[in-house]
């Protein structure tokens, strides 16, 4: 199938500049305003996602637009600083490119991180979210097409599509650490266009708890290859339908780099305690 070969020559690419990818790395994608969680990786090794052969090149001004290799505590890490959106004119193969490859590579467990509004009224802005669940909006899902079936089933059970276990760790974690976390439903939206009042109270009656326009796609291309996955959210902004303020790209990215240091603690607290591969209990070892 071209799609795979496709991934396969990225895959292939990555290797041959990176070497042998260790067992047990973790793959992360990082979102708007976040790519300084991979200022936290040591002795990095960096490869522009332009040199990569058939991966997509970014358009977004936030968006780096490059891998970053190397450690975090010891563990090893590879981090896509930047993703790719429907918005941007991506089709959704396109959008989940880069979790294809990691799954090529042999990463089992993937931290996607994303900056998005907070449409629950309780959450505070500036404090992260673990996605305990989320609302596809697009109308798209990267697993249209014909399926391979070394990555995954055709009709992929989506009953735990955020790692249980890995959400207890981040729950933990965060208590351990002081900093607030928010759990939440996540809606993923097409963009670029920001929400209007009538849209932001038709989503929060649809359960959503925030909202953005990435990280679902991704994660449903994750699950499908049975790799973990655990999603991150920073509330940049808070939706409010009767009093919404104007929420510019240059203030969530603003909002982002603010919050971004407690993102990263809990992050790099985390990586010490993940499990190589999934098990029963998928606890903190």
């Amino acid at each position: 199938m071209e799609y795979r070969r496709k991934i396969q020559q990225s895959a292939a690419y990555i290797q041959e500049k990176l070497g042998k990818i260790q067992d047990g790395s973790i793959g992360m994608v990082t979102g708007t305003g976040l790519g300084g969680l991979t200022q936290a990786v040591e002795n990095p090794v960096t490869v522009p996602y332009g040199d990569i052969d058939r991966f997509p090149v970014s358009t977004v001004k936030s968006h780096t637009g490059r891998l970053v290799s190397g450690t975090i505590g010891a563990v090893p890490v590879l981090a896509f600083e930047g993703r790719f959106h429907l918005y941007e004119g991506f089709t959704p193969q396109e959008a989940t490119h880069n979790i294809r490859v990691l799954g090529e590579l042999g990463v089992r467990t993937l931290i996607l991180t994303n900056a998005a509004g907070a449409l629950n009224p309780s959450f505070e802005t500036g404090s992260p979210m673990v996605i305990e669940d989320h609302i596809n909006l697009t109308g798209a899902t990267p697993l249209c097409g014909p399926n391979v079936e070394a990555w995954g089933d055709r009709f992929p059970d989506m009953r735990a599509v955020y790692d249980p276990g890995l959400r207890r760790l981040a729950a933990d974690t965060a208590l351990a650490l002081g900093i607030r976390l928010e759990r939440g439903v996540f809606m993923q939206v097409t963009g670029p266009n920001m929400e209007t009042p009538a849209e932001t109270r038709m989503y929060r009656r649809l359960g959503a708890d925030a909202i953005g326009m990435s990280t679902c796609m991704e994660a449903i291309a994750a699950h499908h290859m049975g790799i973990r996955v655990l999603g991150l959210t920073c509330l940049t902004n808070k939706n409010l339908p009767d009093c919404m303020e104007s929420a510019s790209l240059d203030e969530v990215i603003r909002q982002a780099n603010k919050s971004s240091a407690a993102m990263t603690r809990l992050i790099t607290a985390m990586l010490k305690e993940i499990r190589p591969t999934a098990d029963d209990t998928h606890e903190p070892a």
